[in-house]
C-alpha cells in the first residue's frame, strides 16, 4: 500500500510538472478554443429579412416564413390600427384616456399607470413606442375600440388587409398568454413583419415616436416624471436608423424590427428569435449595412405617403430640441457607424 501511494504521488508530480513547462502551456494556448465575436446566422435568430422601403423587394431573407412570437414588436401593429382611428376622426391625439384598475395591473414593463390618471392619447403613444409600455398599450386599445378583444380583432382585419398570411395577433401588446403556450399567444414572421414596417414608414408618422431617444412621461398629472429610454440600441448609434421596435419574451426571444434612411433611401431589417439583445443588434446592425449595399443603383427614392404630423406644432422635449439644433452631415458623407459590428 506504501508502494502504491507512493506512485500515485510521483505520477501527480510529473504531471504538475508537464503542466507548468513552457512547452506544455504553449500547446494548451494553441489548442484552447477561440470564442467567435458573435454568433453565425445559424444560431444569431430565428428568422431574418431585409427590404427595400421604396420598392419592397427583398434583398436578403434566411428562413424569413419561419413563426414565433413577435413579443412587444406586436406593438408596431396597435400604432398601425390607432392612426387608423385617428385618421378616420374616430379617436385624436387629445382624447383623454382614464385609466382602469386592470389597465394598472399589466406586467411587464410599464410607465406604472395608476386607475382614475387620466392622459392624452398621445402621450400613451409616446409611452407605448418609446418605453414599450405594456399599460399604455392595453389602455390605448381599451379606449379606441370599447374593449381590448375588439381591438385585437381591429389588429387581425388590418394584418389580413396588409397580407400577413401568417400572423396572428392576440393582445395589443406582445406578452405571453397566462398558460405560457406560444401557439396561444401573439404569432408572425420576419416577412409579415416586413410587411407591417413599410406600411408604417409609408403611410403613418410612427418615426415621429420611435426616433425619439429619451422623454419624460407623467407631468402635469405626476410631480415626478418617469424617464423613458428608448429600447432601441441602434437609434442614434448607427446612421440613419430612426426606428421601428424591438421585443423581448422568454418564448419569443431578441427580436427587433428596424429602418434607417441614407441618402433617400430606406431599408427595413426585422431579425426575429435571437438569443441575446447583443447577438440581435450587432446582426440587425450588420444587415442594415449589407441591406443599403445592395440596393440597385438608380433605384427608387424612398418617399413617405404620411401626411404631415399632426403634433408638429407640439414643444419639442429637451432631446428633440438638442436633435434639431445638431448640423447635419454633409450629403457625401460617408455612414457614421457608432456600433461595433462583429469581425469576419
Amino acid at each position: 500500500m506504501i508502494f502504491a501511494s507512493q506512485r500515485v504521488l510521483i505520477l501527480l508530480l510529473c504531471s504538475a510538472a508537464l503542466a507548468s513547462s513552457p512547452a506544455h502551456a504553449a500547446n494548451a494556448t494553441r489548442a484552447r478554443p477561440t470564442r467567435p465575436t458573435t454568433p453565425d446566422n445559424a444560431t444569431a435568430y430565428k428568422g431574418a429579412i431585409i427590404i427595400d422601403a421604396a420598392a419592397g423587394n427583398t434583398l436578403f431573407e434566411d428562413r424569413a416564413d419561419v413563426v414565433s412570437p413577435p413579443a412587444s414588436m406586436t406593438k408596431l401593429m396597435t400604432f398601425a390600427v390607432l392612426h387608423d382611428l385617428i385618421r378616420s376622426n374616430r379617436l385624436t391625439l387629445e382624447t383623454p384616456v382614464t385609466v382602469t384598475a386592470a389597465d394598472s395591473k399589466i406586467g411587464g414593463t410599464q410607465v406604472w399607470l395608476k386607475e382614475k390618471e387620466v392622459f392624452p392619447v398621445e402621450e400613451l403613444l409616446y409611452a407605448m413606442m418609446i418605453q414599450s409600455a405594456n399599460d399604455a398599450a392595453y389602455a390605448l386599445a381599451r379606449t379606441a375600440a370599447g374593449s381590448v378583444d375588439a381591438f385585437v380583432e381591429l389588429m387581425n382585419a388590418k394584418a389580413r388587409e396588409l397580407g400577413m398570411a401568417h400572423t396572428t395577433f392576440r393582445t395589443p401588446h406582445g406578452l405571453p398568454p397566462a398558460n405560457r403556450r406560444i401557439a396561444d399567444g401573439d404569432l408572425t414572421t420576419p416577412r409579415d413583419f416586413a410587411l407591417l414596417s413599410r406600411h408604417l414608414v409609408q403611410k403613418t408618422d410612427v418615426i415621429r415616436y420611435t426616433s425619439v431617444k429619451t422623454r419624460n412621461f407623467g407631468p402635469p398629472v405626476r410631480t415626478k416624471a418617469v424617464e423613458m429610454i428608448n429600447h432601441d440600441h441602434l437609434v442614434d448609434r448607427v446612421d440613419g436608423v430612426d426606428g421601428l421596435k424591438t421585443g423581448f419574451t422568454n418564448g419569443a426571444g431578441f427580436c427587433l424590427a428596424s429602418t434607417a434612411l441614407r441618402k433617400g433611401r430606406r431599408v427595413i431589417v426585422v431579425v426575429m428569435g435571437s438569443p441575446d439583445s447583443k447577438t440581435r443588434d450587432l446582426k440587425v446592425a450588420e444587415f442594415l449595412e449589407r441591406g443599403f449595399a445592395a440596393l440597385p443603383i438608380g433605384g427608387p427614392a424612398f418617399n413617405s405617403e404620411a401626411p404631415a404630423s399632426p403634433v408638429a406644432a407640439a414643444p419639442l422635449s429637451a432631446a428633440e430640441k438638442k436633435a434639431a439644433v445638431a448640423a447635419p452631415p454633409p450629403a457625401d458623407a460617408p455612414p457614421v457607424i457608432k456600433f461595433s459590428l462583429p469581425k469576419k
